[in-house]
C-alpha cells in the first residue's frame, strides 16, 4: 500500500511538472494524434527550435487526446502555438486571445476550410505550411519524367475546384492544356474520370477527399493502368499502390520548417506568410514506368527537380 502511495506521489509530481513545463514555455507544440508521422513532425520541430537557440524547457508538446482543461489553459501563456492536423488548429481557432499560431501537416484548402468555419475567436496570425505541393513543382516533375505530355487531366471535386484556376494558370505557363473531369457527388467519378481517361495523356491528382479516399483509389488506379495512362499523384502511398510518381515532403520536413517560422515570430520578426514546403523528394513506382514502356530513375529525377528549383 505504501509502495502504491508513493507511485502516486511520484505521478501527481510529474504531472505538476509538465503543467509547470507548459504553463512556462515561451513555444507550443500541440498534437492533433501521437501517430508516428506526428511525432516525427513534432520531434523535427522541437530539435530545429533547439538548433535555432530557443531551450527545450521553454517548448511544451501537447497531444490532443491526451490532454487535460488545465494544460491547455497553462499552455495559453505560450509566445507562439504550433498546431499540426487539423483537430489542433480547430482547438486553437476556439481560443480568445490566442498568441499568433503556425499551423502543418494540413493541405492549403483544409487549412483554409478550417479558417473559413472558425467560430471567429479574436486573436493573433495564423499562417500555414502547408501538406501539399504547389502545382508549379508537381508540372516541373511531370515534365522532367514525361517531356511529350501536353494533355492533362484532372478531376475536380467540389472542394478541389477552388483550385481550378491556380492550376489553370501554372499549366498554361508550361504550355500544357488541362482537360477536366468534374466530379460533384461520388457518384459521378467514373463520369468524369472516362472524360480524362479519352482526353489526357496523364491524370494529374489533386488532393480532393471526394474524388480520392480509400474507397475510390483502388479503382481509378486499375482503370488508368489499364488505359495506359499514367498518374502524377500527390502521395507516396499512392505511389505505392500504383501511380507513377509524386512529389513531396514528409512530416520531419514540414515540422523542420513550422519550427523555423515559430523561431522567426518567438525573436520578434514579422509574421511569415503561409509557405509551401522547401524540403521535398520524389516517389517513382519503378514497375508502373517499366511497365508503360518507361526508363525512369527516382534519384535521377530528385537531383533534376531539386537543381531546377535552385536555378535563378
Amino acid at each position: 500500500m505504501g509502495l502504491l502511495r508513493a507511485l502516486y506521489r511520484l505521478l501527481a509530481i510529474w504531472v505538476l511538472g509538465c503543467a509547470g513545463v507548459a504553463s512556462a514555455a515561451e513555444i507550443l507544440v500541440l498534437s492533433s494524434e501521437r501517430s508516428p508521422s506526428y511525432l516525427d513532425a513534432s520531434q523535427a520541430a522541437v530539435r530545429e527550435l533547439v538548433r535555432l537557440g530557443v531551450r527545450r524547457a521553454d517548448i511544451a508538446v501537447l497531444y490532443l487526446p491526451e490532454l487535460a482543461p488545465p494544460d491547455l489553459a497553462a499552455a495559453h501563456s505560450a509566445k507562439v502555438w504550433i498546431t499540426l492536423g487539423s483537430d489542433a488548429l480547430a482547438r486553437a481557432l476556439s481560443r480568445d486571445g490566442r498568441p499568433p499560431v503556425v499551423s502543418a501537416l494540413i493541405p492549403r484548402l483544409g487549412f483554409e476550410r478550417i479558417l473559413r468555419e472558425s467560430p471567429g475567436k479574436t486573436g493573433a496570425p495564423v499562417v500555414a505550411v502547408y501538406l501539399d505541393q504547389p502545382f508549379g513543382r508537381q508540372l516541373d516533375l511531370m515534365q522532367l519524367a514525361l517531356p511529350e505530355v501536353k494533355r492533362v487531366g484532372v478531376l475536380w471535386g467540389q472542394e478541389s475546384l477552388l483550385q481550378q484556376s491556380n492550376l489553370q494558370a501554372a499549366a498554361q505557363a508550361k504550355g500544357i492544356d488541362l482537360v477536366a473531369g468534374q466530379v460533384p457527388s461520388s457518384t459521378s467519378l467514373f463520369t468524369g474520370l472516362k472524360i480524362v481517361l479519352d482526353g489526357a495523356d496523364v491524370l494529374f491528382a489533386v488532393a480532393d477527399p471526394q474524388v480520392y479516399n480509400s474507397s475510390t483509389i483502388a479503382n481509378i488506379l486499375l482503370a488508368t493502368y489499364r488505359a495506359r495512362v499514367p498518374v502524377m499523384a500527390f502521395s507516396p502511398a499512392y505511389v505505392k499502390a500504383g501511380a507513377l510518381l509524386a512529389v513531396y515532403s514528409t512530416p520531419r520536413q514540414i515540422g523542420v520548417q513550422a519550427g523555423m517560422m515559430a523561431r522567426t515570430v518567438l525573436q520578434g520578426g514579422a509574421v511569415p506568410t503561409s509557405q509551401y514546403p522547401l524540403e521535398f523528394s520524389v516517389a517513382l513506382n519503378e514497375h508502373v514506368a517499366r511497365s508503360l514502356g518507361m526508363s525512369l530513375d527516382e534519384s535521377v529525377l530528385n537531383e533534376r527537380l531539386h537543381r531546377l528549383e535552385k536555378r535563378p
